[in-house]
């Protein structure tokens, strides 16, 4: 059900593990882009009609219109299920909490006695956040694109997921639901590479933004690869993907469920786990066998994820030797199910987000822990962080000098312009005085 790779006796290089001894799905997205690059152009040349057009060819549905109604956000916020609203609310309540607490401050510092620089923190003005569809529903990553933007002051936001046959071409209602109780009245009905595009470049109905976030398919991550530029992206989010660092007191139960839980997304989604157990392990693969038989989408996405390239179990001979291979893998989802698991997870560098102890699972994060579920994946935590409040704000740096601390450096301006062969630059310093430029002290 689940391959092994045993990496116990190998030397690791002072550099670090080779990433490809690891486990990890074979993803093309430079090959999707010269499938969603006419798709983008298309939206391009004929906005809303190709959207129409693509929302009958690639979900099965005939839509005259993209935008959703707004009756139709009330209608599924009135109909939604009391004890789902209950755990949205509170969902978004802890999501708050966490997120008001990353807003930053304007601050200013002197540099000199007249010379000062400010950083100012300014929300992007417009944003496109994308809601997957398709074999599940995730009102929840409604919870986690909306939130952070709203708290980062964001003025204006669209939400797009795609169409839904069994829902008259509308997103599933629970995704409208979860837009009605955050405020978010402008959502469309625009899922794929064509969500992005309608985003990146405008339509009838729909106002370019300046940046797109949100969790997708390999579509939607060639889509935004391809407009970087034109629009700012979070990242290009691919299948989820977890690993789990556990010693020989981790719960075999536990670790199962957890690998089977992310399995359940997609059958490219990623489970690993790593341990310097191999009682542990046998003990896993035991334990899948009793659960994936239990559990629903066994067939179409937990089995062959769980058996796929991208998922298995390593076995490493200790401790340090598993926190460099997890180090290596980078993973989305981080579980520490060891001894000590707190003092093991502060050395871990490379996670998009990291779980601690047997009573964290990644379940958690995904719905209601407060933090945020829309994390790099594919390797990519090693140099990009989840989404966040800083996501949607920009550093402008404010420079304010008078005309004394400009002359008391100006000497220094100058012979940096001209050894680089910019005297231009020099000049404009020169030009703001009726005296020779004296040399800086």
């Amino acid at each position: 059900m689940i391959s092994r790779i045993d990496l116990r006796g190998t030397a690791f290089p002072e550099g670090g593990i080779d990433r490809d001894l690891l486990p990890r799905a074979e993803l093309d997205v430079e090959a999707a882009l010269e499938k969603v690059r006419p798709i983008c152009d298309d939206v391009r040349h004929r906005g809303t009609a190709a959207l129409i057009d693509y929302a009958h060819r690639f979900d099965g549905v005939t839509i005259e219109r993209v935008r959703v109604p707004a009756e139709a956000l009330k209608s599924a916020l009135a109909e939604l299920d009391p004890a789902v609203r209950a755990a949205l609310e509170e969902s978004i309540r802890r999501a708050r909490l966490v997120h008001r607490d990353q807003r930053r401050s304007d601050h200013t510092t002197q540099v000199v006695p007249g010379g000062t620089v400010t950083e100012r923190w300014v929300p992007v003005e417009r944003v496109g956040l994308y809601v997957p569809g398709g074999r599940s529903v995730y009102p929840s990553s409604v919870v986690m694109n909306v939130v952070p933007a709203q708290e980062a002051g964001v003025a204006s936001m669209a939400v797009a997921s795609p169409p839904q046959a069994e829902f008259g071409g509308l997103p599933h209602p629970t995704i409208l639901a979860a837009c009605a109780l955050l405020g978010v009245d402008e959502v469309y009905a625009a899922g794929g590479a064509q969500a992005v595009a309608m985003f990146a470049y405008g339509t009838e109905d729909c106002r370019p933004v300046s940046m797109v976030t949100g969790p997708g398919n390999i579509w939607v991550a060639a889509a935004k690869r391809l407009l970087k530029g034109r629009i700012g992206i979070d990242a290009e989010a691919g299948p989820t993907e977890i690993a789990i660092l556990a010693d020989a007191t981790a719960d075999p139960v536990h670790v199962a469920a957890d690998l089977i839980s992310q399995a359940e997304h997609d059958p490219l989604a990623a489970s690993v786990l790593v341990t310097d157990s191999e009682e542990l392990a046998a003990a896993v693969e035991k334990e899948l066998e009793v659960q994936v038989g239990a559990t629903k989408h066994v067939a179409d996405r937990i089995g062959p994820a769980l058996a796929g390239r991208q998922s298995g179990i390593v076995l490493v001979d200790g401790l340090e030797q598993g926190l460099a291979v997890v180090d290596a893998y980078a993973a989305e989802h981080l579980e520490i199910q060891t001894e000590d698991a707190a003092a093991v997870a502060a050395r871990v560098r490379n996670a998009g987000a990291i779980f601690v102890g047997a009573y964290a699972p990644v379940s958690l994060g995904d719905y209601a822990a407060g933090s945020n579920h829309v994390l790099p994946t594919g390797g990519c935590a090693c140099h990009s962080s989840g989404l966040s409040v800083q996501s949607f704000l920009r550093g402008i740096h404010v420079v304010d000098y008078t005309r004394d601390a400009l002359a008391e450096i100006a000497g220094h301006v100058v012979t940096l312009a001209e050894a680089e062969d910019l005297p231009a630059h020099g000049a404009a310093v020169k030009a703001r005085f009726d005296w020779k430029v004296p040399p800086s002290k």
